[in-house]
């Protein structure tokens, strides 16, 4: 049986070791309009061998389209073969303030059922945003990490996901982002996670660095702070803001629990109240040994099978255990391993806490 030293020691040790300290205002939030956006596109890889898509029809269309764009027409009813060629979307993030002539990285993804983009080179296609508009144009040749084998009598490998891929600096930045913070009345800072106290914490930080109650406390994610016209003078201030050291608020009492995993995650917050937890195991084994029953020479009797069954009924007597006013994490970890419980009997003990109004925190299952 797996003991639970696992994550909750290492957590511990973690919780324990490391003294509260100021974060960077930077690492709490962002300001309101700088920010990437997310751009995609549909385009044609070629240059496969043998592993496009063939019959899809989006990717024959696709290629009479490139190919008229060089001057060639096909005859009506002719569609080329495009075992070599396959459709694809490309997705690609542009981050705030991206300027014209910048590269992209852009992930290539298989749109049919080709089986491998293995050695595909993309070509040149437009990158559009949510509004319609094209910001960046993409081109090269993929770089894969997956790979496809098929055999002759049927039979596959496949290593990883042959059917994406990546470009480094394949995307070209053809249009930017107007961030519009130069212009607007004030400047409004986010925090990542609503907190109440983080946010008061973070506007009396701005105060006492810039001067004149410049920041305001908008609701438990927001700050409004009241700056000069002009996007240079924003800047610098902006950027003297993101490097304030704050003391965030402590964090909430939590229990993680993975379900698919059986990872279990216990933060330094959590107390248990008094308390008294006995948690045990019944394991009934039905073992079916069937004997072979032959009848006597010349008896005409029949061959039967005569059932035999073994049940047997194990119970693992195990020690109940006591929680003590405000036990911490380390009472927590200590108490399950001394039972040697698995990650599901600490789910198990976790939610019975919890149901008997002993532990005072939030368990999310996941």
């Amino acid at each position: 049986m797996r003991r639970l030293t696992l994550i909750a020691s290492a957590l511990l040790g973690l919780f324990s070791a490391l003294p509260a300290h100021a974060e960077r205002i930077k690492d709490l939030g962002t300001f309101q309009g700088v920010r990437s956006n997310q751009l995609t596109g549909y385009g044609l890889v070629i240059g496969l061998s043998g592993t496009g898509d063939d019959s899809l029809d989006y990717a024959t269309l696709g290629m009479k389209g490139v190919i008229s764009r060089f001057g060639l027409n096909l005859p009506a009813g002719v569609n080329p073969a495009l075992k070599n060629a396959a459709a694809v979307m490309v997705t690609a993030d542009l981050p705030a303030f991206a300027k014209p002539g910048q590269k992209l990285d852009i992930t290539v993804s298989a749109l049919g059922k080709a089986k491998s983009l293995r050695g595909g080179t993309l070509l040149m296609m437009p990158l559009n945003g949510a509004d319609g508009q094209i910001y960046a144009m993409a081109q090269g040749n993929l770089a894969v990490g997956g790979l496809g084998i098929d055999a002759a009598d049927g039979s596959k490998l496949t290593v990883n996901i042959p059917t994406s891929g990546r470009i480094p600096g394949g995307a070209t930045v053809e249009r930017a982002v107007e961030a519009g913070f130069a212009s607007t009345p004030t400047l409004l800072f986010n925090l990542a996670e609503a907190d109440l106290t983080t946010i008061s914490r973070v506007a009396n930080a701005i105060n006492l660095a810039v001067g004149g109650g410049r920041a305001h406390v908008v609701d438990a994610v927001s700050v409004a702070i009241t700056a000069p016209q002009g996007a240079e003078a924003r800047t610098l201030l902006m950027g003297q803001i993101e490097n304030l050291p704050v003391d965030p608020a402590d964090a909430p009492a939590r229990v993680i629990v993975n379900a698919r995993t059986g990872t279990v995650v216990i933060n330094g917050a959590v107390r248990i109240a008094p308390a008294a937890v006995s948690h045990g195991k019944l394991t009934v084994k039905v073992d079916e040994k069937p004997t072979i029953v032959q009848p006597a020479p010349f008896s005409r009797g029949r061959t039967a099978v005569e059932p035999n069954s073994n049940i047997a009924v194990e119970e693992e007597r195990r020690p109940m255990f006591n929680f003590h006013p405000g036990a911490s994490l380390a009472d927590i970890v200590k108490a399950v391993n001394a039972i040697g419980a698995s990650p599901a009997d600490l789910v198990a003990i976790l939610e019975a806490l919890k149901q008997a109004g002993a532990m005072k925190a939030d368990l999310v299952i996941l």
